[in-house]
């Protein structure tokens, strides 16, 4: 991690956040450590795969594994780098919390997924126009873009459209909109980024012959309720080992061995094809 600590505006950072959706600070962690991400992520991707339900679909050839932190080393990195802190209190308050950990891995073959938001927007974000969650993406390769890079369409966090499940996916008719809003993020090892899960998103098509795994760390305001879609396990041996100010803003099952993470996050609409 880079040693030094500068000051992150508040302002910049929360008017990123509510206009386009998405921030990021390049060369965050070193490429050497996002190798060892990297090297975590492979090792619980292919136990997951060892157990019925372990890896969820995400489309054709695109998993999502949702693991505990203790199983990724950076973790720690993560959750005190300053630019996360800064992020996680100008936006959520200083009571955030860290509730979910876990990677996408689009393989070759993955396929363009459709424009979608992860979740149902709250009434936080529809009635009180305010963001109560972020998620964090840390690529473990450099992006090329034959990989599938993200697209994200800029802004459209506060888009409200009809349909089920609750808002998630807009009719196709909406998707010129989308198209010309997009940005490609070609993320490199070390860069790290924060965005609403409601920015209407998409995986595209990996045509490499590599897959592109991504680290996501899921962060909610005291008043979001998405801890209760995962199963954060702390283990109370490494719970000894965490630094006070971690501790204090993980929503989490304190359990004397890990168990099995029992996902329960599935989003149906990305298993249908895209046409």
């Amino acid at each position: 991690m880079n040693s030094a600590s500068p000051v992150y505006e508040p302002a910049d950072l929360m008017g990123g956040l509510y206009g386009d959706g998405i921030i990021g600070l390049k060369g965050a962690f070193s490429p050497e450590w996002a190798d060892r991400m990297r090297e975590d992520i492979e090792t619980l991707y292919a136990e997951a795969r060892a157990v019925p339900g372990g890896a969820l679909p995400r489309g054709p050839q695109r998993f999502y594994v949702e693991v505990q932190p203790e199983r990724i080393r950076g973790f720690v990195d993560i959750v005190t780098h300053p630019w996360f802190v800064a992020v996680c209190e100008a936006v959520l308050g200083p009571d955030y919390r860290i509730v979910e950990i876990g990677f996408d891995i689009p393989f070759p073959g993955a396929a363009d997924q459709p424009w979608h938001r992860d979740f149902a927007v709250p009434e936080a974000t529809t009635k009180g126009r305010r963001l109560n969650s972020l998620a964090f993406n840390l690529t473990a390769v450099d992006t090329i873009p034959e990989m599938g890079p993200f697209e994200i369409a800029l802004g459209t966090h506060w888009d409200q459209f009809p349909g089920p499940p609750a808002g998630m996916f807009p009719d196709k008719v909406l998707w010129p909109r989308y198209e010309a809003r997009k940005v490609v993020k070609m993320a490199q090892r070390g860069d790290i980024s924060a965005r609403s899960a409601l920015t209407i998103h998409r995986g595209t098509a990996n045509r490499s012959d590599r897959a592109r795994p991504v680290l996501v760390v899921g962060v909610d305001a005291p008043d979001a309720n998405n801890a209760a879609h995962h199963d954060l396990q702390v283990t109370r041996g490494y719970a000894a080992t965490l630094p006070p100010r971690v501790l204090e803003h993980l929503t989490y099952r304190l359990v004397d061995q890990l168990e099995t993470v029992v996902q329960h996050h599935v989003i149906e609409g990305l298993l249908e094809p895209v046409y």
